[in-house]
């Protein structure tokens, strides 16, 4: 395979998202690339690049979720179209950065002559000239992977999460607990990490789940909980269901204390009131994906949102050094950088809710 020219300068990046395109690019002490977006009165997009970016290591930094300002479908077609255009003006190398990735949950054929969107949204972004996609914590990685022709790799934000929240675990005995059987793998990779920042043992446990016709059931609780501090782990929070059965069980079996996190905190429907009710005292999520103005009006005072650049920019700036991004995770975990975390969530408030900035805050 040939090598695309590079020019010698920093990463080039873009999005539609200008206060995370500057933070990222702040920390790598990269570009922040400019961009020309029309919306037309049919409902179209025009997006244009201002940057030369000939022979540059480009970067397109978007998530791909549907809000009140556009739909999943308008960002996806959004971020097609400038892909091409970075493409046709020459880009060097060409990285889509998507932490979260619409229809990655459709994986596979659940009833007959299903498509299997996964495969489809791949080939559009291959269509556009992109060499490699990086997204987070990805409902199913094997198919993830498969379903690219190019490299495409996911990344864990679990040692974010963790550095955020070990001052609330405190010395207690805690456990891991996924709230169906299907993410005991990603439950197993966060023990891995909680017991190699803690320097301590931690337990996993789960809780059956059955879906039928869009209802939930399925009461067993695989775990003993009684006493210790559970951290419930998924990879996003939709409409809260799943995440509110187990913390009813656990809270039932006398557990000390309960904190769901996941990475992607979509919080469809009603699922504000019905994770406020339960007996959550923590709901950490990072900001792959913002939050509705409805959302941030409900302003819980038990959701902290833990911004994802200092990991953007550290994969990004592996990348464009030419290095792998296998041990990113666990090297965040070593270096445990509270100047990202200190630094990144000063200033992110929701109201009447100042984010904790200092171990001391965090720990009340």
């Amino acid at each position: 395979m040939i090598e695309p020219r590079m020019d010698g300068r920093g990463p080039l990046i873009y999005g539609f998202n200008a206060a995370t395109i500057r933070a990222v690019a702040r920390r790598l002490h990269g570009q922040a690339g400019t961009l020309d977006l029309r919306h037309f009165e049919d409902g179209e997009h025009k997006c244009r690049p201002l940057d030369n970016v000939r022979d540059r290591d480009v970067y397109l930094l978007d998530s791909l979720q549907g809000d009140h300002e556009a739909s999943v479908n308008d960002r996806l077609v959004r971020c097609c179209l400038l892909l091409g255009a970075l493409r046709d003006a020459g880009a060097g190398r060409l990285t889509a950065v998507l932490p979260y990735l619409c229809y990655s949950r459709k994986d596979r054929r659940s009833k007959r002559q299903d498509p299997v969107s996964t495969r489809h949204v791949a080939a559009m972004l291959e269509s556009c000239g992109v060499e490699r996609v990086i997204t987070l914590e990805v409902h199913n990685q094997a198919a993830f992977e498969n379903a690219f022709r190019v490299p495409a790799e996911s990344l864990s934000a679990a040692s974010l999460l963790i550095h955020h929240l070990r001052d609330w675990i405190g010395t207690e005995d805690c456990l891991v607990l996924s709230p169906d059987t299907g993410g005991l793998k990603r439950v197993e990779h966060f023990r891995w990490m909680l017991e190699k920042i803690t320097g301590r043992p931690v337990d996993t446990g789960c809780m059956e789940k059955y879906r039928s016709g869009g209802k939930l059931s399925g009461e067993r609780l695989m775990a003993s909980v009684g006493g210790k501090q559970v951290i419930m782990v998924d990879d996003l929070i939709a409409s809260g269901g799943t995440l509110a059965r187990a913390a009813v069980a656990c809270h039932r079996e006398g557990a000390r204390g309960i904190v769901a996190i996941a990475t992607h905190g979509l919080f469809t429907r009603d699922a504000p009131e019905r994770l406020a009710e339960a007996p959550i005292d923590r709901i950490l999520v990072t900001d792959s994906v913002s939050q509705t103005e409805t959302t941030r009006r409900k302003a819980w005072r038990n959701l902290y949102i833990v911004p994802l650049a200092p990991l953007l920019a550290d994969a990004i700036q592996c990348l464009h050094r030419g290095g792998s991004l296998w041990h990113l995770g666990m090297q965040m975990a070593d270096e445990a950088d509270e100047h990202a975390l200190g630094g990144m969530m000063a200033g992110w408030q929701w109201p009447g809710h100042q984010l904790p900035t200092t171990p001391e805050q965090r720990a009340r």
